[in-house]
């Protein structure tokens, strides 16, 4: 389809009160600043769509007097003949005041506006004025063909990218695949996804194998500190004590059943025997064992001195801390009390109404419904900003407030702690001071074999013996009691270690867990590595489809060159639509010259793709020496400063290709 343009009429329209102009193959336009050239394409767009040619559809449209004040009465009209594909068309807007006389008064009154269509001459409804301007074209692919800077300043970069893979195809994902070997595994990994959706499953898993790493260390933690305490058991010796009660247990059973069969008497007199030679061996071995006995007692000395020792360690560090905590919380507690005061503050203040009601431009009273819009988002603006400083406050108090409450339950915590600790420091140096008396007692005695607690304890064991002869002989009532005491005594002890050496057991499957969460961690930093590596296969897909994509979007153009990704620092890409020339932006660096023609090697693309020309208007057309070839009719707009009126200029020739 060929649009072109042959008539435009323009009355009192922006100011041009009266103007005709014939169109050819090529229109130049001549005029200084400010005298109507850019209000042609602006008249001619407005009414076609009702906007201007910076796609505004609230622009005044109406011609001022000297003050800045709408000229009152005047109809503002635009009328345009043009011919598509050889067919005349002539379609005229009218923009006209409403003035009505009411009953009983001499002088019409402004009530508001009316806009007259017409189309060939006929009126017509709104309805089929837009329908058969509709069918003509629609209205953004002809912005899009009639002006060079349209693609690039007034669409989003959005819009940008999206027609231009309506106009030169996308690239399929196997395409892609095929074109590049290091994406041969990239099929098999995506399992008919598509990239992005796979990138997805990708991120939130990399975000639960993140989350779950960072809670392992936690678990294994938690796990380390439910273990039962261990130190300074060993576990043969505790099973070979259980051993030696089981043994002690069963004998004590042995020796209630001799009691209550009657004869316990002769076993105890055969024990005393037993104890009796045992009480000569160890005189024997007295004075051999003496020094043997002081060098342990040593031992238990120092091992009591460095409980003690590391024990005031901890106490003076927990009290530390616990000056540590009090001098942040009450830091924290200072910070609270100045948000609440900057809280109410902020909360007192009230809205102050700034609007100005008259136009800075003109100087006219704005309609109310403008100014009470602006006073709306202005009241809006406040209440939005304010609400954001009280939840910013807000938000900061309750940081305060939790570290705080975390401050005091520290200190708690550690009060306890420190208390425990200073009663065992209390118990240590308690026992350090018994073991040492005992030592010295020991060493002025350790030339008396019976003072030898070895000695001590058999001799009393002995005694013992003696005594229970005696008691069983006088009654075997009161024997069978004490041996039910013993042997409830031992059972007691026998528990006792049994449970110490469960502990063990506890400790042995809690390091089995650990194991499990370390081999758990493992594994999972193992698929995080996986996705790390799938991760990069999809970056690499997309920069090889980057390539590709670029590669034929730019192939669809003479001197317009488009970027339609950008790198990311983490070494992904994101998209985006910049048009370049020479490798100049568009948007920053290139010239006007370069940006018209490269706005017109768009036009020409755009137009073999959707199979219309149109009339194309160049604004600042005196900034280029050469324009690229265009297959369409164009009106030039030139700054002439010699022109202090238009001064149009028409051609009509064949226009070629490019």
């Amino acid at each position: 389809m060929n649009i072109t343009l042959t008539r435009l009429t323009l009355r009192n329209f922006k100011g041009v009160r009266d103007l005709t102009s014939d169109f050819g193959t090529t229109t130049d336009v001549f005029g200084d600043n400010a005298t109507g050239k850019t209000t042609l394409f602006d008249a001619f767009l407005w009414l076609l769509f009702d906007k201007d040619s910076s796609n505004r559809k609230d622009f005044d449209i109406k011609t001022l007097d000297a003050n800045g004040n709408p000229l009152p009465g005047l109809d503002h009209e635009v009328e345009a003949t043009l011919e598509i594909d050889g067919r005349p068309l002539t379609l005229r807007k009218v923009y006209a005041e409403k003035w009505v006389k009411k009953r009983g008064f001499a002088i019409s009154e402004f009530t508001g506006h009316e806009t007259n269509y017409f189309i060939d001459g006929v009126p017509a409804k709104l309805k089929e004025f837009k329908d058969r301007v509709a069918a003509i074209v629609d209205e953004p692919i002809f912005k899009l063909l009639t002006s060079p800077s349209y693609f690039n300043e007034q669409l989003s970069w959005q819009e940008r990218r999206r027609i231009l893979l309506e106009v030169c195809g996308d690239v399929s994902d196997a395409d892609v695949i095929s074109s590049n070997d290091a994406l041969a595994k990239l099929p098999d990994i995506l399992a008919g996804r598509s990239i992005e959706d796979h990138r997805k499953i990708i991120a939130a898993r990399r975000k639960e194998i993140n989350d779950e790493l960072q809670k392992i260390p936690v678990r294994i933690d938690e796990v380390e500190r439910s273990k039962p305490d261990t130190s300074g058991l060993i576990e043969a010796d505790l099973q070979t004590k259980i051993d030696q009660l089981r043994f002690e247990v069963d004998s004590k059973e042995s020796e209630l059943n001799r009691i209550q069969t009657g004869g316990e008497i002769a076993e105890q007199e055969k024990r005393q025997r037993e104890i009796e030679g045992g009480l000569i061996a160890i005189k024997n071995q007295a004075g051999a064992g003496a020094s043997v006995a002081i060098a342990q007692q040593h031992g238990t000395v120092q091992q009591w001195k460095e409980k003690a020792a590391d024990l005031n360690y901890q106490a003076r560090n927990m009290e530390r801390q616990i000056k540590d905590n009090e001098t942040a919380l009450a830091t924290r507690e200072r910070e609270a009390a100045k948000l609440r005061g900057e809280w109410a503050t902020v909360n007192a203040e009230q809205f102050t109404d700034s609007t100005d009601d008259i136009c800075p431009a003109c100087g006219q009273v704005l309609p109310e419904e403008q100014v009470q819009s602006s006073r709306d988002k202005a009241l809006g603006h406040f209440n939005q900003h304010k609400s954001d400083r009280l939840e910013q406050i807000v938000a900061q108090g309750k940081t305060s407030a939790s570290e705080a409450a975390r401050l005091k339950a520290e200190n708690e915590r550690l009060g306890q702690e420190h208390r425990a600790i200073l009663q065992e420091l209390f118990d240590a140096q308690t026992e350090q001071q018994a073991a040492e008396h005992k030592l010295r007692s020991m060493q002025e005695q350790a030339t008396d074999p019976t003072d030898d607690p070895a000695y001590a304890a058999k001799h009393a064991e002995l005694e013992a013996v003696k005594a229970s002869i005696l008691q069983l002989r006088s009654s075997n009532l009161d024997a069978v009691q004490r041996v039910r005491r013993e042997l409830m005594d031992l059972r007691d002890e026998l528990r006792a270690t049994e449970s110490k050496l469960a502990s063990f057991d506890q400790v042995a499957k809690l390091d089995e867990r650990i194991a499990q969460l370390s081999a758990e961690e493992r594994r999972l930093a193992a698929e995080y590595e996986t996705l790390e590596e799938q991760l990069y296969l999809t970056e690499e897909f997309i920069r090889t489809k980057v390539q590709m994509l670029e590669d034929r979007i730019n192939g669809k153009f003479r001197f317009a060159r488009f970027k339609l990704f950008e790198a990311q620092i983490n070494g992904g890409v994101s998209e985006t639509c910049q048009t370049t020339y020479n490798g100049v932006p568009y948007g920053s660096g290139l010239n006007n010259a370069a940006r018209i023609n490269v706005g017109l090697d768009i036009i020409n693309t755009l137009s073999e793709h959707y199979g219309i020309t149109a009339v194309i208007f160049i604004d600042n057309r005196e900034s280029v020496t050469k324009l690229i070839d265009v297959d369409a009719q164009v009106v030039n707009l030139v700054v002439s400063e010699k022109d202090k009126t238009l001064r149009i200029e028409t051609k009509h020739e064949p226009k070629e290709a490019a």
